[in-house]
């Protein structure tokens, strides 16, 4: 777990109260205002530019602090690319997970082509620290040349239908592109996906678990690692 400290000085309202509208916001298919009126019910009066503003400031604190899944050369890396229009201009959100649907990295770019894949690539390497067992991807021919520059030993398989697990990814994100009606600038969207994929792989548990029992018993464990790492308990 990072070491992040996390402040609250301030702030009128207590830690539970800020790091619970942080969760629901990220963690759910909620708008602000939707949190807004869920806070309400509760008795607790809060603005959604409120809630904005701890998002932006908290968010990314509790993303550094979670626990990271560590890194294994039997890991197998998942890439694909999503596109997402920006105030009218097209961009590409370039994404990876392994073998159990855990986001490795995510940036977002302009281009779609071979520069762009080694840049994933590269941060990928620098991120994980280790190669993976193997890269699976579309057949997009950027990412095979990428591949040769930045880990040319790697097995690599492009084919139809493998990587439908990195296509799936991407389905909880266009979920929240919905219910926000869009991001506004490419920074908003980098800064919104570093901390959503952050708590997905935190409480969403591994496609390996997903048995009743292990499924409650790992959102007991997460929401207990949570208050520690808000502070909130």
């Amino acid at each position: 777990m990072k070491t992040v400290s996390v402040s609250y000085k301030r702030h009128r309202f207590p830690p539970q109260i800020i790091a619970h509208a942080v969760w629901l916001y990220y963690r759910f298919p909620l708008s602000l205002r939707m949190v807004e009126e869920m806070l309400l019910e509760r008795g607790i009066t809060v603005s959604y530019e409120t809630i904005r503003r701890w998002g932006r400031k908290f968010g990314p604190v509790y993303a550094r602090r979670l626990r990271r899944k560590q890194p294994s050369r039997s890991d197998v890396w998942f890439l694909d690319e999503m596109r997402i229009v920006i105030t009218g201009k097209k961009h590409w959100l370039w994404r990876a997970v392994d073998q159990d649907g855990y986001v490795l990295d995510e940036i977002v770019q302009t281009r779609r082509n071979t520069k762009a894949a080694r840049r994933l690539l590269t941060r990928l390497l620098k991120k994980q620290g280790i190669a993976p067992k193997r890269m699976i991807t579309d057949k997009l021919r950027s990412y095979g040349a990428a591949k040769r520059l930045v880990m040319p030993t790697i097995d690599h398989r492009s084919y139809k239908g493998l990587n439908n697990r990195a296509e799936g990814s991407h389905v909880p994100l266009r979920k929240r592109e919905r219910t926000m009606q869009g991001f506004r600038s490419p920074g908003g969207l980098q800064r919104f996906v570093s901390i959503f994929s952050a708590l997905r792989n935190h409480f969403v548990p591994p496609r390996s678990h997903r048995w009743a029992q292990h499924i409650r018993n790992h959102r007991l464990l997460t929401m207990a690692e949570w208050y520690v790492v808000t502070k909130a308990n």
